[in-house]
């Protein structure tokens, strides 16, 4: 069984930065893709990025596409989200998640973190 931590939510000010990390457990995710996923109060869960196991393809939705950026690091078995220029409509629990493959909507045997609040104020 996998474990997903993630770390480096907080509140900020619209404009800055930050930098989220999932760390993960359990086993290697040398060959399982990764993605960050959030969900604002009231809003359906969205994939934000997503990174594959070979950290060749990425995918980023088109609200955060040149603002964001995922990376990994295989050897700590962590999956990177650096957030530049926040907006409000940033605010939402972030999600952690890594599987065989990692879509829009999950995917199938995927593992999940418990999430991380990040609340970006006006």
């Amino acid at each position: 069984q996998v474990q997903l931590v993630e770390s480096g939510g907080g509140l900020v000010q619209a404009g800055d930065s930050l930098r989220l990390s999932c760390a993960a457990s359990g086993r290697t995710l040398r060959r399982d893709g990764m993605g960050w996923f959030r969900q604002a109060p009231g809003k359906e869960r969205e994939l934000v990025a997503a990174i594959g196991w070979r950290s060749i393809a990425t995918y980023y939705s088109d609200s955060v596409k040149g603002r964001f950026t995922i990376s990994r690091d295989i050897a700590k078995n962590t999956v990177y989200l650096q957030m530049n220029s926040l907006k409000p409509e940033d605010t939402a629990v972030y999600y952690c998640a890594a599987g065989p493959v990692v879509t829009t909507t999950g995917g199938t045997d995927t593992n999940w973190g418990q999430g991380t609040q990040i609340t970006v104020s006006s």
